[in-house]
């Protein structure tokens, strides 16, 4: 990398290329003079690359910023393109919904109008046209209020700009400022407020969840920037390196940067309804989700010393450092812990991490939205884990001892956190301690024993050991829990496959079967051969319950040494139970057997079922009826077994649907460039034949024979190629609406099994519409000292809940929620866990959904929990 990119890149850094100088306006000042140097003969590279780092590096924008504003000195022709530039990238954000790039640039362009390279009142347009789009998207008669996701990401672009451009324009316009805030102010008194409760991390508390009263991202940050006002404006996580050299910036000429257009929003629904709104409301918010919901895991204390704005702008950094080095671990963890600010933010960095682990947003129907974000966050989970062991090994005197705390927090409230944070959490937590020698101070957590079998408390722990012995092995994660010996209770069986077959010690006629079988394998006997003897000798003779028995556990034993064994098997052998399992019926018969075998083992049963799903051996109903029946039923709050597997088939259905619309849409740009490459090679023939050529002297009609004939394969060539990619498109769509249709009967058999289920065990008269109200219902308040402080306080050395023991002992109060009140919990919020994420593959079947499942009939906590799950407006439930 030359010395001017490597200036740029590491500008603001601790860094060989800027050796001992320290601060910001040394640096400025020497990758100035090295880009001043190149800008002669490397003026579009250099434009191209500093654009690219300002967008990349977005916590670097005030040094880029000034940066800018000395080139503006120098070079006013090549900062007039790069602002042309910059208008062009923003517009195209705005016409694409980037909604990353267009509050980035906005930012940038805001501190270009404190370094005296933008006109002021250029950027005073932009709000203006942002304010305008906004009141008029909320607008009942002009607008679609539907659309309000669009509205408010366009208010929250401008608040988000004035921590780093406030002050001047209070200096210098102080009453386009007050105009603004007026303008805003009036905006959030005629916008919807949502209740988005199927996006809380916790069942109760929403208020506080939500970090600031009853208000909600939009509103939290218009407060925040009222008392930044109050405060003069001063952002102390915010540098202002342009101060330094404002005596050269303001002799810059300002450039104009030009209008802008917004987006034009869909139409209302033609027919409005429900449904219809329902649809086109969650469409708005997949395109403009909020960016981040906070996960408030510690108490105030922690935090106490930021100002309101600091912690967003903060969060901003943070946000933006996860979000553009996603590939690369180590430099985003580099990044993290060095950020531009005078203060310490270890808590703060772990809030933000954990809320972007388990905090909510939807699956798209096309492809992954952006550790707990629900329900899915923007990067692959690895990526979190990742992040955050890197962050432990960069500052190990002090992240270590947050994350611990963090992790004791959320265990505290593990009873009232979301379904999927709870998986999220297990999952995480389990593969980071692995990283660590899966050591913890498990006998802070012993008294876990002494809760029933159901209690949240008790089967966290259960599920996270059980993951730890997927991620090393069990005498391993024994040795783990010494020190609180008990918990060994809670590990998986140690034991492998349930071979049961001769169990007894007898010979029997189904060992002697079993016997066959496995030499017909061992003499590698083809598949038919195998067929046949099942057909002729075995079935009529013993029935499909015994032959099935015999054929599952005979061949699982087999493929029960290593993952590898199973897939060989399955592979080899999937005709074999195809020819058993024909149908339905058989299918649940087969996994039910599965599951048998493998009951030691929830991985191994969960990848045998998920793979016989892939090769089509079982249908994802099949699957879905096995995971509600009885013996599974019964676990639904005691274990993550029946879940995983239900999770596994209704993903591969979605993930079957969303790879075919990837390749429809992939088949649809490879159809009209070949269509292109062939109408080409079709004017190419066309103009050789009527060009007319000697040949022996005589004028012929045209070209050289050879080239002729090459013109004309070319061109046949081409237009079978087009004919190809055409019938793959064909073939491509009827598999599509195949799929789609197989999707829309596993929603349905899906909820009605919930449904089916939930009446049976509900409480009879229940009318609490909410699991905190079936909770208030059921069970009697727990006895709390009144001495005791209502807000967890972490102990500052050890990270330790001042409210328990850290010798293991016993808590002050037992879980007191009963094993039927906590099962309707625990699949009430599975119930609106799946509709929270598979919406988008939801929504285009709600009618039928509405008709079938979500009826009056239907118990009211269940349908609140898909409304919830769904957003829709609970009132309709």
């Amino acid at each position: 990398m030359s010395s001017w990119r490597s200036l740029l890149l590491r500008i603001g850094d601790k860094s060989p290329e800027y050796g001992a100088a320290g601060d910001f306006k040394d640096h400025i000042e020497t990758c100035f003079g090295a880009i001043r140097r190149e800008l002669d003969h490397s003026q579009t590279e250099i434009l191209e690359f500093l654009l690219a780092c300002a967008e990349q590096l977005p916590h670097k924008i005030p040094l880029y910023g000034t940066l800018i504003g000395l080139i503006n000195l120098e070079n006013e022709d090549f900062v007039k393109k790069l602002v042309d530039k910059t208008r062009t990238k923003f517009q195209d954000a705005l016409n694409s919904g980037d909604c990353n790039g267009v509050r980035i640039l906005m930012r940038l362009m805001t501190v270009m109008m404190c370094s005296k390279v933008l006109q002021l009142s250029s950027l005073v347009g932009i709000f203006d046209t942002f304010l305008s789009s906004a009141a008029t998207i909320v607008d009942e008669e002009k607008g679609n209020p539907l659309w309000q996701p669009c509205a408010d990401f366009y208010i929250t672009c401008i608040l988000s700009c004035l921590p780093w451009g406030g002050a001047e324009l209070v200096e210098q316009v102080p009453e386009e400022i007050e105009r603004l805030m007026v303008s805003v102010e009036a905006y959030l008194s005629i916008r919807r407020r949502d209740s988005d409760t199927g996006l809380f991390f916790f069942e109760k508390d929403d208020a506080n969840e939500r970090g600031s009263g009853d208000k909600d991202f939009v509103e939290d940050l218009y407060d925040r920037i009222q008392a930044l006002s109050s405060n003069g404006w001063k952002v102390e996580s915010v540098p202002r390196p342009h101060l330094s050299f404002e005596a050269q910036l303001v002799a810059g000429k300002s450039h104009e940067f030009g209008t802008v257009s917004c987006l034009n929003i869909p139409s209302p629904p033609s027919v409005p309804s429900g449904i219809s709104n329902g649809k086109q409301k969650h469409e708005a918010e997949l395109k403009y989700p909020q960016r981040i919901h906070r996960l408030n895991i510690f108490p105030p204390s922690k935090t106490e010393d930021l100002q309101p704005i600091d912690r967003f702008v903060m969060e901003e950094y943070l946000l933006d450092v996860l979000l553009f080095f996603n590939g690369c671990r180590k430099e985003c963890a580099s990044f993290m812990v060095g950020l531009p600010v005078p203060f310490r933010y270890e808590y703060l960095m772990a809030e933000t991490i954990f809320s972007q682990v388990f905090a909510p947003t939807y699956l798209d129907a096309f492809d992954w939205t952006l550790l707990l974000m629900l329900p899915q966050p923007p990067f692959k989970p690895i990526y979190y884990t990742l992040v955050i062991i890197d962050l432990c090994k960069a500052l190990p005197g002090a992240f270590p001892a947050v994350v611990a705390g963090a992790v004791r927090a959320l265990f505290e409230k593990i009873a009232d956190l979301d379904m999927e944070c709870r998986t999220r959490l297990i999952l995480w937590f389990s593969h980071h301690l692995s990283n660590f020698q899966f050591i913890w101070p498990w006998e802070e957590w012993a008294y876990v024993l002494d809760l029933p079998k159901w209690a949240p408390q008790r089967v966290f722990v259960q599920e996270v050991l059980e993951r730890e012995v997927r991620l090393s092995y069990w005498d391993k994660v024994k040795q783990s829990v010494e020190n609180a010996a008990g918990l060994e209770e809670l590990l998986p069986p140690k034991g492998g496959p349930n071979l049961t077959l001769g169990a007894d010690g007898t010979e029997n006629n189904e060992n002697v079967l079993s016997g066959e079988l496995n030499n017909m394998v061992k003499g590698k006997a083809p598949v038919r051969e195998i067929i046949s003897w099942i057909d002729e000798s075995v079935l009529p003779n013993n029935g499909l319950e015994v032959t099935l028995r015999v054929v599952v556990q005979t061949l699982l034993n087999i493929g029960s040494k290593s993952f590898t064994h199973l897939i060989t098997v399955l592979e080899r052998y999937g005709q074999v139970f195809a020819k058993l399992c024909p149908d339905q019926d058989k299918q649940v018969m087969l996994i039910a057997e599965v599951g048998s075998f493998w009951k030691s083992n929830t991985q191994m049963t969960a990848i045998a079922i998920d793979r016989m799903m892939g090769y089509r051996l079982v249908s994802n109903l099949a699957i879905v009826r096995w995971v509600f029946s009885l013996e599974n039923i019964e676990q639904f709050h005691t274990s993550d077994r029946p879940w995983e597997v239900l999770r596994n088939a209704v993903s591969k259905t979605y993930n079957r649907i969303s790879d075919l619309r990837k390749e429809i849409l992939s088949l649809k740009r490879n159809i009209l460039s070949a269509e292109e490459a062939a109408k080409q090679a079709k004017e190419e023939l066309d103009a050789a034949e009527s060009k007319l050529t000697l040949v022996d002297g005589e004028p012929v009609l045209g070209e050289n024979p050879a080239r002729l004939n090459r013109l004309k394969s070319q061109a046949a060539k081409a237009k079978e190629e087009v004919v190809s990619l055409q019938e793959s498109f064909e073939a491509k769509e009827a598999l599509l609406v195949r799929a789609i249709e197989e999707n829309e009967a596993l929603f349905l058999m899906l909820y009605k099994s919930f449904s089916n289920v939930l009446v049976e065990r509900l409480p009879e008269g229940s009318k609490a519409r909410s699991l905190h109200e079936l909770k208030a219902a059921e069970v009697d308040v727990m006895a709390v000292d009144p001495q005791e402080p209502s807000t967890m306080e972490l102990d500052n050395e050890n990270q330790q809940p001042q409210n328990s023991q850290s010798n293991g002992g016993k808590k002050s109060g037992a879980y007191n929620v009963g094993e039927k009140e906590q099962w309707c919990i625990t699949t009430l919020g599975y119930v609106k866990a799946f509709s929270r994420q598979y919406a988008a593959e939801i929504w285009p079947h709600i009618e039928k959904l509405d008709a079938e499942v979500l009826t009056e009939e239907a118990p009211p906590l269940f349908r609140s929990a898909v409304y919830s799950g769904l957003r829709r407006p609970i009132n309709e439930a």
